[in-house]
């Protein structure tokens, strides 16, 4: 076959008849030719202007054989995180991890010992290169900008030209203007004018981050998915099994990836609608089996124009991502599905948010805060090292700044700053530790008072419980719930059960002798 190729620019052609249909062309050496071609002087120094795609066609006397090969097999646009910015939602009113949200957002919930929730979404676009990042705040926020502050404004963590911005939420003229963030669709939309500011007018692509979720993940890959794919949205999804289904959003995904169904928290029949063969998404049976769903993971990537066609052209009044503008964005624009493969966790409940804390104990936990290469950052609180006296430990963590006195610790994690007094046996307990010291003097003041100081008394045993900040928990003190109660509210003795679950409020006091 006599063949030759011409060098045009132009936007990408739709593949004809695949190469190796041609019988006539020796498809080694047309690409061989080609690339050859392509450093030879024939081209000399050619410059092509920037985004201009090369693409090259395959002709043959015959004209029903000819061929126009992707640009995407010779040039693939790279995903630039300065053309990224991301979107931290600060969480709603926190009404599911209600004790601890009593007076924190969500975000600013300790986690892990010694972090904060919203260093994990933070942390991510850190380690992804993404820096200009912003966080939507509105209930429950003065911890939360304080945690920011302390942590991102400085500290040595550079952001080369980006920035972190709170944008809280505000009341502004007109009668619209006086609501509130009305949902996560909402609060974005009464702060896209912010796209407008001169620095920000280069952003192709935003990143919509929850701020309560626990996994690690290179944001830039999601993006890349998402240029790749051109698509107008991409959510990042997982496999999830039958049980877990119906806390999420819930997806069905084609075999080319795009999104063709979104059911938002489905039960019932709808929710057996949903599934799906998850070995599509490269699962084994057994493993499909076990996860039959694709949830959403409430991580979307949006391309700017489709975000802002969609909250103030489309749909102006929706006021839900997961509940309104995705699932109608998948009926006139194209919304693809990125599986994530990872470990990931939402902790949206106390029983999640328990159970997620405890799993960092295990021998070989899914999910690790430390990796050298993706470290977690947060606040540096500059404490001294724990000090422990002839206690025993188990399968636990201990944070810095800890006096620890002649105690049993198993299957736990004590906060900062935390006290355990002699005698003290804790298990499958969640501590979050403490803002402030008191002094020794101090702590005997008080018990010559017959007060208690913070931490926890001697000889006390608590068993499946989380502990909040602050906590004053006296002498001979037994938390175990034997009558295994899943509910309970007792905010005057200072502590809640959710979930079999016993929560101890901020700042309470549980009085010597108390059993619970």
């Amino acid at each position: 076959m006599d063949s030759s190729h011409c060098f045009a620019s132009g936007k990408t052609t739709s593949l004809l008849p695949k190469l190796t249909t041609f019988k006539n062309v020796d498809n080694n050496g047309f690409v061989k030719r080609f690339a050859s071609d392509l450093n030879s002087k024939k081209f000399g120094n050619r410059k092509f202007k920037h985004g201009v795609v090369v693409y090259a066609v395959a002709t043959s006397k015959n004209p029903n054989e000819a061929m126009i090969v992707k640009p995407s097999m010779f040039e693939k646009r790279k995903a630039d995180p300065k053309n990224v910015a991301a979107i931290i939602l600060g969480g709603g009113n926190g009404a599911q991890l209600f004790p601890l949200t009593k007076r924190a957002a969500t975000p600013a919930v300790p986690v892990g010992g010694c972090y904060r929730l919203i260093d994990i979404p933070m942390s991510n676009c850190i380690n992804s290169c993404i820096n200009k990042i912003f966080v939507l705040t509105q209930f429950n926020s003065a911890s939360l900008n304080r945690h920011l502050a302390r942590t991102y404004f400085g500290n040595g963590i550079n952001f080369g030209g980006g920035f972190v911005e709170v944008l809280a939420a505000t009341q502004t003229p007109g009668e619209a203007g006086k609501k509130w963030f009305q949902g996560t669709a909402d609060a974005v939309r009464k702060f896209l004018w912010v796209f407008e500011d001169a620095k920000n007018r280069n952003i192709e692509n935003i990143l919509i981050l929850s701020g309560d979720h626990l996994y690690r993940m290179n944001y830039m890959d999601f993006v890349q998915s998402h240029v790749d794919s051109n698509a107008d949205v991409t959510l990042s999804c997982a496999p999830v099994s039958e049980t877990r289904a119906s806390n999420f959003g819930l997806v069905k995904i084609d075999k080319g990836g795009r999104v063709t169904q979104f059911s938002e928290k489905p039960t019932g029949i709808d929710l057996k609608s949903m599934k799906t063969d998850t070995t599509m998404l490269g699962l084994s049976h057994e493993e499909a089996t076990d996860s039959p769903y694709i949830a959403s993971m409430g991580v979307y990537c949006f391309k700017t124009e489709a975000l802002l066609d969609l909250l103030t052209q489309r749909y102006p009044s929706s006021n839900d991502f997961g509940s309104e503008v995705i699932p109608a964005a998948i009926r006139d624009h194209d919304v693809q599905g990125y599986i994530f493969r990872d470990y990931w966790e939402d902790i949206g409940t106390i029983k999640t948010f328990y159970e997620a804390n405890l799993a960092l104990v295990e021998e070989r936990p899914k999910f690790e805060f430390y990796d050298p290469d993706t470290p977690f950052y947060t606040s540096p609180r500059f404490l001294p090292p724990t000090k422990t006296e002839k206690c025993r430990m188990v399968d636990s963590i201990i944070s810095h700044g800890c006096f620890l006195r002649e105690c049993s610790v198993q299957r736990s994690i004590i906060g900062e700053r935390s006290r355990l007094d002699y005698g003290v046996e804790l298990q499958d307990t969640l501590m979050l530790g403490a803002d402030y010291y008191q002094t020794e003097s101090e702590i005997a003041s008080l018990l010559a008072e017959g007060k208690v100081p913070i931490g926890i008394g001697k000889d006390s045993k608590i068993r499946k419980c989380i502990i909040d900040k602050n906590a004053k928990i006296g002498k001979n003190v037994i938390i175990m719930n034997k009558g295994d109660v899943q509910e309970a509210d007792r905010p005057e003795e200072g502590f809640y059960i959710r979930s079999g679950i016993t929560v101890v409020v901020e700042k309470a006091t549980i009085q010597d002798g108390t059993v619970i």
